[in-house]
């Protein structure tokens, strides 16, 4: 029996395994391949379980290689033997998605699973994730508890393209080839971390057409995914879940629990065109890709730190305003106490004392500029020299009998606890509750160095965590539709495929030196989407990239970078001259004139912020965006634009209205000659006639 789960461009086909232990795959692609499931050779040292493509698998099914799901029962018993317990239903849910469930047991141990495959018409992407329910008397610990696996043909091995880096460096590609052994990425900070992305590109060696395969994991907080090459088996198993190394999951008797969507993508094609899957995919977690939730953001941080006071914020926002802003946010500093990074995190009140009369009329002031009012909170958060770490020490992220550890001098509130997640709701509740902030910036500046305990017992930190940020984010965007949400963890540190569900935007980095950030942003666009990439004019340096080319960027060149996601300005614009605010105003102008395609366009980088010149291409149905950089003395920059219409004819808008249509063929074969406008800069723009 085969069963087959239609993707956008393709089909996802699977099959019962032998003697009924689950599902094996047996077709990804334009054919979906339809056969029966494969015949596996075996010996007395491997059996076929252990060498067939199973879509889930545990310890005690599968023994020789690795498995997903491993589990301990109180008694000792451990591993479990999965066989079908009832009917593989494939059907439709509401929203069109083909939607399998195949149902598999351990009655010895007194285990339930759940495996469930997803596809939908509107993308190529198929998610797995699994429910398990513990039917025994006794507790059942997970040791590791995966919702599902990817195994991706590679008969001579395959390169694996990951993102990684550090706080100011995120998204930064790396290669590794992988002949045979294991590879392993993920995080035990509690987020999903600074240090890898919860995606990898695995390309098989030697294939013809360009095949690659993505996979990536939804989840926020301890993660790991491992990338397994068996020597001679002709593949690369792709799993991934919460870490199984910094904590454990319990599941009580009768207790129930979901695992989190790992999600694959197979493509015929370059990076971009795997980009552009995941973009089509990550399209339908979003509520909306329009300027609704997507402003053109000032922030006063750069501008005043710690040191708010309404009347400075009133002359930043006519000057925000006079330059095309379109919210104003406030960021930390406008609660009690908060005069340093020392102090003051959790007491989420404003400060009396240096605005007696509150921030209300900072946001009357605002929104009579006609921009939104919005705030910088940092919720998971708390200082040891607060009233509420004084009030409750408990709260705290801890370890009994261990000192905690500040960084950043804080502390992390243990979301785990229900009346802290009962806190933190409440807080926003009351902060957003009056309506005047429609902006929320939620940060998050350290990672949970003192996880390792949960109150209610067991070592699941990392996951109560988690499911109590989630539960917080569904509740505001379920009571405050109007408020846009951006999600920030000192930069990067948490950003993957639930965040994005649950949020509008998010910042990809706290670097917003230009050249570095342009680097960060072309790693971000290849796996996550424009509409997402929070990115701010400043006029801070380049912390990596100071000393390569001498000559600071323009202004033209910071804004045209920022450009390239959802602009945002960060600078002091009290600093800046009348002709520089003038200059900004036009640029802010030409930004919203093409931000609908930059947001829902398809994207194609050209080259690499490493070159001397790079450029990033947006097509839309009706217009395409360019935007193009280049370091002192770089050579001209030709681009031969893709995904045109060969026959269609473009022309580029601007003064010269007489120039020549160019056809979508012209501009992909001989290309087109960036004419450099800001002189290291240029924003090219092509509609179609």
């Amino acid at each position: 029996m085969t069963w087959t789960l239609p993707t956008r461009s393709g089909r996802y086909a699977v099959a019962l395994a032998p003697r009924g232990a689950g599902l094996v795959a047996v077709g990804w692609g334009p054919d979906g391949g339809d056969g029966p499931a494969p015949v596996a050779a075996t010996s007395s040292f491997e059996a076929d379980l252990d060498l067939l493509p199973l879509e889930a698998t545990a310890l005690g099914t599968r023994n020789v290689h690795g498995a997903e799901l491993v589990v301990r029962r109180a008694d000792g018993l451990r591993g479990a033997r999965l066989v079908l317990s009832g009917e593989v239903v494939l059907g439709r849910d509401d929203d069109g998605a083909t939607h399998l469930v195949c149902p598999l047991a351990d009655e010895v141990l007194g285990l339930g699973v759940r495996l469930h495959l997803r596809t939908h018409p509107a993308h190529d992407v198929v998610e797995k994730w699994a429910e398990l329910h513990n039917t025994s008397e006794q507790p059942i610990e997970l040791l590791r508890a995966w919702g599902g696996a990817f195994t991706i043909p590679a008969v001579a091995g395959a390169a694996v393209n990951l993102l990684g880096g550090a706080w100011s460096r995120e998204f930064t590609p790396f290669e590794a080839t992988l002949g045979a052994g294991t590879l392993s990425i993920g995080s035990r900070q509690g987020i999903t971390s600074h240090t890898y992305a919860p995606v990898v590109t695995v390309v098989p060696a030697g294939t013809d057409a360009g095949v690659r395969y993505g996979v990536a994991l939804a989840w926020s907080g301890s993660w790991r995914m491992t990338l397994d090459a068996v020597p001679f088996a002709d593949h690369v198993r792709v799993a991934a879940g919460p870490d199984d190394e910094s904590g454990v999951l319990t599941l009580a008797p009768g207790e129930r629990l979901t695992t989190p969507a790992l999600a694959g993508v197979r493509v015929e094609g370059d990076a971009d065109d795997l980009a552009h899957a995941w973009h089509t995919y990550q399209a339908t977690l979003a509520r909306t890709r329009g300027p609704e939730h997507r402003p053109v953001v000032y922030n006063s941080w750069f501008a005043t730190t710690f040191d708010v006071r309404v009347e400075h914020q009133l002359e930043l926002a006519a000057a925000a305003g006079e330059v095309g802003a379109e919210v104003f946010v406030v960021d930390d500093g406008w609660f009690r106490g908060r005069t340093s990074d020392r102090a003051a995190l959790g007491d989420w009140e404003v400060d009396l004392y240096r605005n007696p009369d509150g921030l209300g009329p900072l946001a009357a002031g605002v929104r009579a500029l006609g921009m939104r009012f919005g705030l910088w909170v940092e919720p998971e958060a708390v200082s040891p020299d607060s009233d509420l770490y004084r009030a409750h020490p408990e709260w705290a992220h801890q370890v009994a009998g261990r000192p905690l550890e500040t960084l950043r001098n804080q502390y992390v509130l243990n979301l785990g606890r229900p009346e802290v997640e009962e806190w933190v709701l409440g807080t926003l509740r009351r902060l957003l509750g009056d309506g005047d902030i429609t902006y929320l910036k939620w940060d998050m500046n350290r990672s949970i160095a003192d996880g390792g305990q949960s109150v209610l017992g067991g070592d699941d930190w990392s996951w109560r965590h988690t499911q109590a940020y989630y539960r917080i984010l569904d509740a505001l965007r379920a009571e405050f539709p109007r408020v846009t949400v951006e999600a920030c963890a000192g930069g990067g540190g948490r950003i993957d495929h639930a965040v994005l569900a649950r949020t509008d935007v998010v910042w990809p980095s706290d670097e917003t030196g230009p050249r570095d950030r342009l680097a960060i942003q072309h790693g971000f666009l290849g796996v996550l989407p424009a509409w997402t990439m929070s990115s701010w004019v400043t006029d801070l340096p380049d912390l990596l990239d100071r000393d390569r080319d001498g000559a600071p960027a323009s202004l033209e060149f910071r804004f045209v970078v920022a450009m390239a996601g959802v602009l945002g300005i960060g600078a002091d614009l009290l600093a800046w001259d009348a002709a520089t605010r003038d200059r900004a105003s036009s640029l802010v102008a030409l930004y919203r004139s093409v931000r609908s395609v930059v947001h829902t366009g398809r994207v194609r980088r050209h080259g690499s912020p490493a070159d001397g010149a790079c450029a990033v291409q947006y097509t839309g149905a009706d217009s395409v965006v360019v935007l193009a950089w280049r370091r002192p003395g770089a050579a001209d920059l030709t681009v031969h634009l893709r995904d045109l219409d060969p026959d269609a004819r473009y022309r580029l808008r601007g003064d010269d209205v007489g120039t020549r249509a160019f056809t979508g063929k012209e501009l992909g074969t001989e290309g087109f000659a960036v004419g450099w406008a800001y002189r290291d800069c240029d924003v090219v723009i092509l509609d179609r006639v």
